[in-house]
């Protein structure tokens, strides 16, 4: 039975658009929740600063598809937010999952660059409230943003890390594939040529022994009945070997009999079958 929580794992991230728009909803949720706790000042369009945090919020649907283009634009609506004298923090979770996702699905150096750039329009945006030089305000919007920027590169090595792994294992598989194929040729190529040796060798022994029975079969019958004897031992012994030989092939429970081939020290015994 399989894990309820790693199938709906495995449908989320076919789907990736399902997790995106919810987290933007909810984003923009907490955007509005925001500007209603941390009203503007007075004179500020309230209803321009809503719109503009929920549409940015919004945006992140498509996060994963163009996140630097995403961090910029969030980033100068913060920067706008500030000008319009409204606070940024609205923005600012928005900004901080922008940051993780470009350091998350893009390269170094475009990475950095998204780093520099939330870093410089956060201190921009603290520039209309006079908060410009309060380290206080400045010191966790840095350490977070760097926490998620590291956060993404450390997601982004891990899953370079494991491409790189099952890309190493398809090689060594392919490799074993190509190795388990070149054995069993070469096995399937040494069969053939001692199946060739056992089947020619007593063949022709046994053509030769025939050939004489049928000549002397007149004239010398007990020759002849030994030309015949001599056949029918040849013809056991051939089946017999290639028998062994075959028998290696065999996936059964009996396993075949396996002698080693004939040695050096067989040579009378097939110079005596011979003649």
């Amino acid at each position: 039975m399989r894990n309820p929580s790693g199938v709906l794992r495995a449908w989320l991230n076919d789907r990736p658009l399902v997790p995106d728009t919810a987290l933007a909803v909810t984003l923009a949720g907490v955007a509005v929740l925001l500007l209603r706790a941390a009203p503007p000042r007075e004179g500020t369009p309230e209803g321009l600063a809503v719109a503009l945090a929920v549409a940015w919020c919004l945006s992140l649907v498509l996060r994963r598809r163009a996140p630097f283009s995403l961090l910029l634009m969030v980033c100068l609506a913060g920067v706008a937010l500030g000008t319009l004298g409204v606070d940024g923090l609205p923005l600012w979770p928005a900004m901080l999952l922008l940051v993780y996702t470009v350091a998350a699905h893009r390269g170094l150096a475009l990475s950095l660059c998204g780093l520099v750039w939330s870093l410089v329009c956060h201190f921009a945006a603290t520039v209309p409230a006079g908060t410009f030089g309060d380290w206080g305000v400045h010191l966790p919007v840095t350490v977070l943003t760097v926490t998620m920027w590291i956060t993404g590169r450390s997601v982004r090595l891990r899953r370079a890390y494991m491409e790189e792994l099952r890309d190493r294992a398809r090689r060594t598989e392919r490799a074993r594939e190509a190795d388990t194929r070149a054995a069993r040729a070469e096995e399937r190529s040494r069969i053939a040529r001692e199946l060739h040796d056992v089947v020619a060798h007593h063949v022709s022994v046994m053509t030769v022994q025939a050939s004489a029975a049928r000549r002397v079969l007149a004239t010398n019958p007990e020759g002849a009945r030994e030309a015949l004897s001599a056949i029918e031992e040849l013809g056991r012994t051939a089946m017999a070997e290639m028998r062994s030989i075959v028998g290696v092939l065999r996936t059964d429970a009996s396993p075949a009999e396996r002698n080693p081939q004939p040695g050096v020290a067989e040579i009378p015994a097939l110079v005596d079958q011979m003649r």
